[in-house]
């Protein structure tokens, strides 16, 4: 990580730069991974929670096994994470029909998910084409009106998760040709390829709440923190502080440009108000039940789903266009509406709690 660091520091400018950083941020998780299922490993097996039961390592692997792993062709330049115990299963020819003993046939679904990867970046490439990021910097995207701006931003912010989307899915295709994202059969005996998945398109595009784009996208990345950072830092007592503790460790991975740090600002400030405002809904039997009605039903989704996409985008502008200049003037032109919505949440929450009091539905 120290490495990494120097290596932003050195060489960073103003844009996102495809250069080195790029596959050894990839490898500095890898290795971390690495180095924390060789901790487990020496624990006693009692003390580790399931998921390290599953991965840690009671040997040393070879340096050999370490290079192997660290540069597997498929995913050395921008993932996806696996810990070492998959890919010492993969070699060792675990991932594979057991009965049978032959490998699966994976290039039908190989095929699939490459094509699926090979599509978004197509749209990608035609929607950037026209809403592009110098477009946000121009007078012309200043002159639309506020709810126009709002609009194009959440366009914008979609399209440019479009880019992450389809490189991943592309790279997935790779690793279910090769074998490492075996996943065993279903409950109808087909086989499943999503050892290695990086996205749930069905859940990501139909997201209605910001808990949705975490649950969907990047997914192995997440569940690396989950793993090695978050539940490691439950001694906080706090799920709070855990989670931020998570967000900064994402930040400085990223680099050190300050687009990266208000990008997970936004996003823990956001995953607060959203899941504390869930809550005191569904303590509310009446409220819940209201929202479920038909017609209403439906207008809560469109709500929120126009709700996601804008404020999507609000979070991705800092992430994107990296420099305080480029992205405060894009949050200046559309007048700081995800900071005013979330931020003072602690301030407003008792008078949405007053509002709603917890209480059982009433006929």
């Amino acid at each position: 990580m120290t490495y990494l660091l120097t290596g932003y520091f050195m060489t960073g400018t103003e844009t996102y730069d495809i250069k080195w950083t790029m596959p050894q941020c990839v490898l500095t998780l890898r290795l971390s991974g690495l180095a924390f299922d060789l901790y487990d490993g020496c624990q006693p097996l009692e003390s580790l929670s399931s998921e390290n039961k599953k991965v840690a390592l009671k040997q040393v692997p070879s340096f050999l096994e370490v290079l192997a792993y660290s540069f597997y062709p498929a995913s050395f330049l921008v993932g996806p994470q696996f810990p070492m115990k998959r890919y010492q299963d993969f070699v060792s020819g675990i991932l594979k029909d057991s009965e049978e003993g032959v490998l699966p046939d994976c290039l039908i679904p190989s095929l699939k998910r490459t094509l699926t990867g090979i599509g978004y970046l197509a749209v990608y490439q035609i929607g950037f084409a026209y809403i592009n990021d110098d477009y946000l910097l121009n007078k012309e995207y200043e002159d639309l009106s506020f709810l126009l701006r709002c609009v194009v931003l959440g366009i914008w912010g979609h399209l440019a998760l479009y880019k992450y989307i389809s490189c991943w899915l592309m790279v997935e295709g790779v690793c279910i040709a090769s074998g490492i994202t075996y996943n065993g059969k279903d409950e109808k005996g087909n086989s499943k390829w999503d050892g290695l998945s990086n996205v749930d398109l069905k859940v990501f595009e139909g997201a209605t709440v910001f808990n949705h784009y975490v649950e969907s996208f990047n997914i192995n990345t997440n569940h690396w923190v989950a793993q090695y950072v978050y539940k490691r830092l439950k001694f906080l007592g706090n799920k709070y502080f855990s989670q931020l503790g998570v967000l900064i460790f994402l930040a400085i991975w990223h680099g050190l440009h300050s687009g990266y740090y208000i990008c997970f600002f936004l996003e823990f400030i956001c995953l607060v108000m959203e899941k504390d405002l869930q809550s005191i809904i569904n303590r509310n039997g009446n409220a819940a039940l209201f929202l479920q009605r038909p017609g209403i039903k439906q207008l809560k989704w469109i709500i929120l789903k126009t709700y996601t996409l804008v404020f999507m985008g609000y979070c991705m502008a800092p992430f994107v266009l990296l420099s305080y200049s480029k992205w405060w003037h894009v949050h200046k032109s559309v007048f700081l509406i995800g900071h005013i919505l979330w931020m003072p949440w602690m301030i407003y929450r008792p008078i949405v709690k007053k509002l709603l009091p917890p209480k059982a539905h009433t006929s």
